[in-house]
C-alpha cells in the first residue's frame, strides 16, 4: 500500500481560495478541480475521504469511515455545487439537491447548549456522537446552509477559468478567479491567442 504522503503533494498543496478558510463546505465543494494534468478527486476513494475529514477536523483519525459512508461525502459534494450554481445564477436549484443536504442535515442532528466561559454566556451546539460520519456530513451541511442563507452567499462565486471548476468568495466585484495561477494561466492564453491571430 502506497503511504499517504506520497500521494498527497500535488494535490493538497495547492493554492487554497478565499473563504475557505471559513467554510468547510466550501472546501467540500473544491476537492474536485481541474490541474494542467487533468481533473483532480480529493474524495475519489474511501481512504482519501476519510483523509480529507480527519484533515478538516470533522472525523477522528481512529474512526473507519465505510464506502457508502464516503459515497454520501461525495454525493453530499455534488448536491452543494448544484446549490452554490443556483444561488450564484439566482435560480431553483435540483430537489435532488435539496433533498441531500436535508438529509445530511437530519442525519446527526446537533443538540444546542448554553456554554460560559470566561466572556460570558454563549450558545453551543454539541455535535451527535453516536455516529461520527454522519455527524460529519451533519456539519458539513449546516456549514453551507449558514453560506447560502448568510450574508457570504452574495460574494459566493464560481471561477471563471476554463475548467477550473473551483468554487471561491469574491473577496471585491472584479475579482473572477479564485486564485492568482487562474488569472494568470487565463492571461496567458488570450495572450497567446491574440498572438497566433496577428502572425501571417
Amino acid at each position: 500500500m502506497r503511504d499517504v504522503e506520497d500521494e498527497t503533494p500535488v494535490h493538497l498543496h495547492r493554492l487554497p481560495v478565499p473563504g475557505e478558510d471559513r467554510y468547510a463546505s466550501l472546501a467540500l465543494v473544491n476537492t474536485r478541480f481541474t490541474v494542467s494534468h487533468g481533473q483532480v478527486d480529493l474524495l475519489d476513494d474511501t481512504r482519501a475521504a476519510h483523509l480529507w475529514l480527519v484533515r478538516h477536523a470533522l472525523l477522528p483519525d481512529p474512526v473507519a469511515l465505510a464506502g457508502r459512508q464516503a459515497g454520501r461525502l461525495r454525493a453530499l459534494r455534488e448536491a452543494l455545487r448544484d446549490l452554490f450554481a443556483a444561488r450564484a445564477a439566482r435560480t431553483r436549484p435540483s430537489g435532488d439537491a435539496l433533498d441531500t443536504l436535508n438529509t445530511a442535515l437530519a442525519a446527526a442532528p446537533a443538540t444546542p447548549q448554553l456554554a460560559w466561559g470566561a466572556d460570558g454566556p454563549r450558545r453551543a451546539d454539541l455535535p451527535d456522537s453516536g455516529n461520527p460520519a454522519a455527524a460529519a456530513l451533519s456539519l458539513l451541511a449546516e456549514d453551507a446552509t449558514e453560506l447560502l442563507t448568510g450574508p457570504d452567499a452574495a460574494q459566493l462565486t464560481e471561477c471563471a477559468a476554463q475548467g477550473c471548476a473551483r468554487w471561491f468568495l469574491r473577496s471585491h466585484g472584479a475579482r473572477r478567479w479564485c486564485t492568482t495561477k487562474c488569472g494568470n494561466r487565463v492571461r496567458a492564453a488570450r495572450a497567446y491567442a491574440a498572438r497566433k491571430a496577428g502572425s501571417p
